[in-house]
């Protein structure tokens, strides 16, 4: 490694790096920080310590903070060069076009073969994997001289035992060292190097962060978007690989297996429950580009058949190609780069934005993957809340199952992680960090292509209907079929709202869906009812159909008006008026049901 170039950036250039909202004093400090980061390096500079864990919520500015701590570190000359570590490719590329900004030229072409990195730089972003795969390589670099350290997202140095044991020795004697989480730390117990670990009241060791910033204060700050979750449920049909026939509505109490296998069935891109989300996600992305020109739409994809296959549906839904991006695939970095400087309209991937990539004018997205962990759920909607200018609004589409909504129900849960088990907690909440779960998905489907039996799972059909919409933790709207009034109220709201228009919009178009609700006629059993028009009567289906989706609107406002799950109304109506679920009630059962509600809600 050769001497240090010239150029020594000094505490001026990381005033180059965009401000949150400029105007405005409480969102940016008079240096144009945000008011975060400033107070994150006042922190620091108050004890100047060789570790430092900052916890900033995806979109928050993480990279700003911690190149202006860069810079002024190179500034005091308390270090001379920087090491970046990324979880990707992207990132460290996106690591070294941010600090080029600044000032701080890194290499992020630096391979393990070139050994020393080129006299005009002044360090190198790297991923993890480079790390593990040479450890002494990067301990000499890290040696040669004062050295800060920038760990970003740093629980990936926990993805495997080896990356742990590399990462520690590669930057043991760094000078400085700066780790950078944006999520949740991990579902698992593997410890993360330089993390600090205290027992707390249970005895159970949990990570000590020296500076948190969470969703909650950067939606009050306005540095990052309030999100729309437009929930979905659906009746599906599917075969089990015993040969069985089932059927099972979204969203209604269901066992694990039922409900795994029904959100299985509602993915497959061969039903109708994708399709009908993929236009109402289109209709609002419509919706919102009429104020924001340029926002995109992200779907997230299980594996790459699927996502191929979603890619397709939208191709000929929207008239225009969709951009797929595979994790496998050497050009992902650059069509994730081109889409985020176009104005097209969707992307279709599978985890290659997880995390960390930044694509600002993302505002719909569709969670169309069976991943549930914590980790991966917060990484994922973190993609949408990055904010460019007051009053947008994210938007994500969700399938109405259990984990899905308890996550989106806590996006303000702020999480440390553990290396001592709660034997009180669930146990799905303890294991299967995003790598794991990504791992199990692929051997569980390498399993079903290798049965010789007679039969193997396959999805039959499935339905979509919106559900509501969850937002701060409350729910909004009842349920209602795709392309009607009431759904097309929800998903037809206005791109650009302050989150307290968004409760009062929200409040207005429940109420609005009540009345209608209230005021459908519901066909008439009683002897003194008229006769029916002799003029083409309704099939028994459609006419099952309609009283299920009255049912339902029902359901839906007595359950928000009790504050109750939807699952628990609709076993109180079978307990009182007996029969089977909904998707098995009789034309009588359901009337009774629907009179039974409309007492209840004093429209009788």
């Amino acid at each position: 490694m050769s001497d240090q170039p010239l150029l020594t950036p000094g505490t001026f250039a990381a005033q180059h790096l965009s401000p949150s909202f400029p105007a405005r004093a409480p969102w940016g400090t008079a240096t144009r920080l945000r008011a975060w980061q400033q107070e994150a390096l006042d922190e620091y500079f108050r004890t100047e310590p060789r570790d430092f864990l900052a916890s900033a919520t995806p979109g928050a500015g993480k990279t700003t903070f911690a190149l202006r701590l860069a810079t002024e570190l190179i500034g005091r000359r308390t270090v001379d060069r920087i090491v970046v570590v990324a979880p990707t490719d992207h990132l460290k590329r996106q690591w070294a076009e941010a600090a080029e900004r600044v000032g701080i030229h890194l290499d992020a072409e630096f391979k393990n073969v070139h050994r020393r990195f080129a006299r005009h730089y002044r360090g190198i972003a790297v991923t993890y994997a480079q790390v593990a795969a040479k450890a002494s390589l990067h301990k000499d670099i890290v040696e040669d001289g004062r050295t800060l350290v920038i760990l970003d997202e740093v629980h990936h140095g926990g993805d495997a035992l080896s990356w742990g044991d590399a990462v520690r020795e590669a930057f043991e004697r760094a000078t400085r060292r700066l780790s950078l989480t944006g999520t949740p730390f991990r579902s698992d117990t593997s410890p993360i190097p330089f993390v600090t670990y205290l027992p707390d009241a249970k005895g159970i060791r949990t990570s000590l962060t020296d500076y948190n910033y969470g969703y909650g204060r950067a939606l009050a700050d306005g540095v990052v978007r309030p999100v729309l979750f437009m929930v979905y449920a659906g009746h599906m049909r599917w075969r089990t690989r015993a040969g069985e026939e089932m059927e099972a509505r979204l969203g209604e109490g269901n066992t694990k297996d039922v409900t795994s296998q029904a959100w299985r069935t509602a993915l497959d891109p061969q039903g109708e429950w994708i399709p009908s989300v993929f236009s109402a996600a289109t209709r609002r992305l419509d919706e919102v580009r009429t104020q924001i020109p340029d926002a995109g739409g992200l779907v997230i994809a299980t594996d790459k058949e699927q996502a191929r296959a979603y890619a397709a549906i939208l191709d000929r839904m929207t008239g225009e190609k969709t951009t797929v991006v595979l994790s496998d695939e050497k050009e992902a970095s650059d069509r994730i780069s081109a889409f985020a400087a176009s104005e097209a309209k969707w992307m279709v991937a599978v985890r290659m934005v997880s995390e960390g990539v930044d694509v600002p004018r993302l505002a719909v997205g569709v969670y169309a993957t069976n991943s549930s962990t914590p980790l991966f759920f917060a990484q994922a909607i973190g993609r949408f809340v990055r904010a460019r200018r007051r009053g947008e609004t994210a938007s994500v589409f969700l399938p109405d199952v259990e984990p899905l909504i308890a996550l989106a129900g806590a996006l303000e849960l702020e999480r440390d992680h553990a290396l001592d088990r709660d034997v009180s907690a669930e146990e799905g909440d303890l294991y299967n960090p995003e790598d794991a779960m990504m791992q199990a998905a692929e051997r569980e489907d390498k399993a079903s292509d290798g049965l010789d039996g007679e039969f193997s799972y396959q999805a039959l059909g499935s339905h979509a209907a919106f559900d509501r919409v969850l937002f701060d933790g409350e729910d909004y709207g009842g349920y209602a079929e795709p392309e009607t009034e009431e759904e097309l109220d929800f998903i037809g709201l206005p791109g650009l709202l302050e989150p307290s228009e968004v409760h009062e919009l929200l409040m207005h178009r429940q109420a609005r869906q009540a009345k209608r609700a209230a005021s459908r006629p519901v066909p008439s059993t009683s002897a003194d009812a008229p006769p029916p028009s002799p003029a083409k009567p309704l099939p028994l289906y459609r006419t099952l159909k309609e009283q299920r989706s009255l049912l339902n609107s029902l359901v839906g406002l007595y359950a928000k008006s009790k504050d109750q799950p939807h699952g628990l109304v609709h076993a109180e109506l079978r307990r009182v008026c007996g029969g089977p679920p909904v998707a098995k009630a009789s034309m009588t059962q359901l009337e009774a049901r629907i009179q039974l509600l409309r007492k209840r809600l004093g429209h009788a």
